[in-house]
């Protein structure tokens, strides 16, 4: 066969089973730096190298990242046939099916917008605003109404649900009332958030048999990557697209799935031999990346779940150096050590800053090590702090280009009449959103027209001839992108809006400030440019879509020469010679919100699994004695995870306890179980211990404070076991048992 020498060359046996199995559902359980990525690739190839259509395949993955290495991976071995391979993300994906789809829901067009997080909470601000319901309760209505579309219960189920729910609370049922009008809301500006993208294809494919079957018959081969991260509403499009010719393989691993917080279901992974019966179950067990001693600690703690695939990742790499683990005095002390030891690395063992990763539990833990590392010279990168395209300006004229898009944006209307600055006050911009609300008709439709935006109350003449004229900007370049490239629209709309000159010119703002935005932009442009070299016929509405599905990972530099601090989140996929995995204590990892079962904690224990095995040469893990918290100084306890790694592979210190006292440090984390739960929100239980809390008719809604953390706000009430959204931000949602807590209605 031409091409297999390319196509096989460096597989191993269980590699080769994997990229030979063509028809039938597989399921291929990679673990961590088992080639996976590999795998697929070489699959993708064996299958065009049968004279399979290359428009018939899908490959799913979960970042453009990964999409884009496989398929340059494959027109590589194969030629330019693999260009023609839909691979893609699920967002990505389902974007591109629904414009061709969408008419079918009767309810959306074809040229909707994508709305982003900031944007979206937007239109729900508004929406609780409209309810006159406290914006400080219901500020997790994104959260839950995300959750809800990716279980696939649109507002109307809902609606159902609570209406026969018989201990329905008030803001389940205030809930209804704000899904229900951010439903109507997100219909009539015609945009999708990205759950609508997957919820809305799903939907189309369950009541339209007839295009679930020209796509069933399109993708007769189907390939999911990171199945472990699969939620309900991607696990069900899945199927349906499967159902037909059940050539589907899914490739993951059940001990790194630790996304349960964005709905991903383990079960999809673990339960895919009874969806498919006849389904082929390869392992691969062999690991590339890291050395003997780091995969022996790794296996050492993730063998203590109950609930995964059985697997064992054994390399044929050196044994390397074992495991350190050092007990700082302090926080304080823990950051002073990560710089030191990453300078020493840099200049002693010719590592480079790009090749070092220090990872954490929650995103609070940077500042210290940012401080420490500006202190020291050390250059550094935050993966996922601000992003480029949350940019103030970058968002500004993406508001721009989607009100050319889509007139009827009334989110996109709002954000950038006064920018550049045009003498429309807040007062006059609130007569004409409430004389558009009451008929019904978007803010355009109503500067667009001068007969109607002389019916609005008290404008002065100045102002309606400054928002006619903004509409008329607006309606050149409608009719101007159809024979426009992205680049040249995007100039132009810096240009004539004066948006560029406002800031070149100094008119506005703080003028660092400004030279930074300019550069920003830019930047911006230069993005456009590469959009339309790499993708020519393409259009403002490829454009707009193609920026809204841009992923965290994806901006992570490859050539990157800084230390790179992130969360164990963040940095799922990735891996680096040396690795400092910091804040190793009870309370952080496991986190304490997530010690209140079983599988929350299994999660935390694979969140430890996933940290540990981003690592290839050298993996540091790191705890304090002493953390300080609030200005306040309290005692931390070594996680319990620390102390599953075997003793053989692992190096401990302690800068306070002796060495040769350091074990009993360690077996006595080991073996106490006051230990295990004291940063945490669990707690042995006993009659003088109950407090007046648990007398408590609790409700979500209630106020509480609380000794520590202060005024917070019930979110959920299961049993004994409260949700409290605390005011301090940095404090944010926790999990507590009102039968110990130092709480208090308030």
């Amino acid at each position: 066969m031409e091409n297999e020498d390319k196509i096989f060359k460096g597989l191993n046996p269980q590699q080769k089973e994997a990229v030979n199995c063509l028809e039938g559902p597989l399921l291929v359980i990679a673990g961590a730096g088992s080639g996976k990525t590999k795998v697929l690739t070489c699959r993708i190839a064996n299958l065009l190298a049968h004279g399979i259509n290359p428009e018939n395949i899908l490959a799913i993955t979960f970042t453009n990242k990964a999409a884009n290495e496989m398929k340059s991976r494959a027109e590589k071995m194969i030629g330019e046939t693999a260009r023609k391979v839909w691979l893609s993300t699920f967002h990505s994906f389902c974007a591109k099916i629904l414009r061709y789809e969408i008419e079918a829901t009767g309810t959306y067009h074809r040229n909707y917008l994508i709305y982003d997080t900031v944007d979206t909470q937007k239109i729900l601000s508004e929406c609780i605003k409209k309810l006159n319901l406290d914006e400080e309760r219901f500020n997790h209505a994104a959260n839950a109404i995300s959750t809800l579309k990716n279980k696939l219960i649109d507002a109307a189920k809902f609606k159902e649900i609570i209406a026969n729910k018989a201990d329905a609370n008030d803001f389940e049922r205030q809930l209804v009332n704000v899904y229900e009008l951010y439903e109507k809301k997100m219909i009539e500006i015609n945009a999708l958030d990205f759950d609508d993208l997957i919820f809305v294809m799903v939907k189309i494919f369950r009541e339209h048999a007839e295009i679930l079957e020209k796509y069933q018959e399109r993708f007769k081969y189907i390939l999911i990557d990171e199945y472990q991260d699969t939620n309900l509403a991607q696990y069900i499009l899945t199927k349906y697209l499967a159902a037909k010719h059940k050539n589907i393989c899914v490739v993951g691993d059940s001990d790194q799935s630790i996304y349960a917080f964005r709905g991903a279901d383990l079960r999809n992974i673990l339960n895919f031999e009874n969806d498919y019966p006849d389904a082929t179950v390869i392992k691969l067990e062999q690991n590339y990346r890291s050395t003997k001693n780091i995969l022996a600690a790794a296996n050492g703690v993730i063998e203590k779940n109950i609930q995964r695939k059985e697997k064992i990742l054994w390399t044929e790499n050196e044994t390397g150096s074992k495991v350190t683990f050092i007990q700082c005095a302090s926080d304080r002390s823990e950051t002073n050590f990560v710089a030191k030891e990453i300078r020493r690395l840099v200049a002693n063992e010719n590592f480079k800053y790009g090749e070092i990763a220090i990872l954490y539990r929650i995103n609070a833990q940077s500042r210290a090590f940012e401080e420490k590392l500006m202190q020291t010279d050390i250059p550094y990168i935050i993966v996922g702090g601000i992003k480029f395209y949350e940019r103030k300006e970058i968002k500004d004229i993406l508001a721009y280009l989607r009100l050319i898009l889509n007139p009827r944006d009334d989110i996109s209307f709002l954000r950038v009449i006064n920018v550049p600055r045009r003498g429309i006050g807040p007062i006059n911009l609130e007569r004409l959103r409430a004389f558009a609300a009451e008929r019904n008709i978007s803010i355009f439709e109503v500067v667009s027209s001068r007969a109607l935006l002389e019916q609005v109350p008290l404008l002065t003449p100045k102002c309606k001839q400054k928002l006619n004229e903004f509409a008329q900007m607006l309606i050149y370049f409608s009719s101007a992108k159809k024979n426009l490239q992205v680049t040249a629209l995007v100039k132009a709309v810096l240009r004539e809006s004066g948006y560029l000159s406002a800031l070149t010119e100094g008119e506005e703002g703080d003028k660092q400030e400004n030279i930074a935005r300019v550069e920003n932009l830019g930047a911006f442009v230069n993005g456009t440019k590469e959009f339309d070299e790499a993708n020519p016929g393409s259009n403002l509405e490829d454009f707009l879509n193609h920026v809204a599905l841009v992923a965290d990972i994806d901006s992570l530099d490859e050539e990157n020469s800084r230390v790179s601090l992130m969360t164990i989140h963040s940095a799922k996929g990735l891996e680096f010679p040396v690795v400092f995995l910091v804040g190793t204590e009870e309370g952080l990892l496991p986190h304490s919100n997530s010690m209140i079962s079983t599988a929350q904690l299994e999660e935390e224990r694979r969140a430890c699994y996933v940290a540990m095995t981003r690592a290839k040469t050298k993996l540091y893990i790191t705890a304090a004695s002493e953390r300080r918290t609030f200005g306040r100084t309290y005692e931390a306890h070594i996680s319990r995870f620390v102390t599953e790694i075997p003793p053989e592979v692992m190096s401990s210190f302690s800068e306070r306890t002796p060495v040769s006292n350091f074990k009993q440090t360690i077996d006595a984390a080991k073996n106490s179980a006051k230990t295990a739960a004291k940063n945490s929100n669990i707690s042995m239980i006993t009659p003088a211990k109950i407090s007046a809390a648990a007398a408590v008719n609790w409700q979500v809604g209630d106020k509480v404070n609380h000794k520590k953390w202060g005024v917070g706000t019930v979110m959920a009430v299961d049993k004994d076991i409260l949700t409290i959204n605390f005011a301090n931000p940095e404090i944010g949602e926790k999990k507590i048992k009102a039968s110990v807590a130092p709480i208090s209605k308030v």
